[in-house]
């Protein structure tokens, strides 16, 4: 299986490309490693992409493209977590993918209102000790702002303050969102319902794999 996965932050994409890929054997490959690694590492389009990062903004397409194809090479099933973002990016991978004869076998959509995904990140509180997350709205700490493991305080990262979540929020609707029509199109869209729990999400996310799993 080769998927890609949509939607908006706090959807819980992460979270469920993490499981499918353990439940089906296949890669994961996040955007977000392949820029951390292409930065730690000091390559010219780490470089790039950092200025445009530390900006809050989008990397552009051609930008990211280059990493995320050099990561693909040698796979024949992955899911991919945060990229295509944009339908520049979706176009540019279709192409590879098609040159390389594995076309994409779904677009895998999350979907989740505005207010819910504020919730799920404003609301976080990470330990500066251990790195447990908690949440001020779903789990919260026995004591408030201390973690529950290892008795650290809790920190608000920077990222997580309402504002910056909105503005991301803003940025996905602006850039993002149109790749469901883009894949609805080419009738490859299958979309799952994120409001619920861990389990309950994946569930759905299996059941609409259903008919690409039989195949495998």
């Amino acid at each position: 299986m080769r998927i890609v996965m949509l939607g908006p932050p706090g959807a819980g994409k992460g979270t469920q490309a993490r499981r499918i890929c353990e439940l089906f054997t296949i890669e994961l490959i996040g955007t977000g490693d392949i820029f951390r690694e292409n930065v730690s590492k000091g390559t010219e389009l780490g470089r790039l992409a950092k200025t445009y990062m530390d900006a809050g903004e989008l990397v552009p397409d051609d930008v990211v493209v280059g990493m995320v194809a050099h990561a693909l090479d040698a796979l024949e099933g992955f899911i991919l977590d945060g990229f295509p973002r944009t339908t520049g990016q979706a176009e540019a991978l279709e192409q590879k993918l098609e040159v390389m004869g594995r076309p994409l076998s779904t677009a895998l959509a999350f979907a989740v209102s505005d207010e819910l995904a504020v919730k799920r990140l404003a609301g976080r509180r990470t330990c500066g000790g251990c790195g447990r997350v908690f949440n001020v709205e779903f789990d919260l700490p026995k004591v408030e702002d201390v973690c529950d493991r290892c008795g650290k305080a809790l920190i608000h990262r920077e990222d997580d303050e309402e504002h910056t979540v909105r503005h991301r929020i803003e940025v996905y609707h602006r850039s993002t969102e149109p790749l469901i029509e883009f894949y609805g199109s080419r009738g490859l869209l299958r979309s799952v319902d994120a409001d619920g729990t861990e389990d309950e999400v994946t569930a759905r996310a299996v059941a609409a794999l259903g008919d690409l799993v039989d195949q495998r």
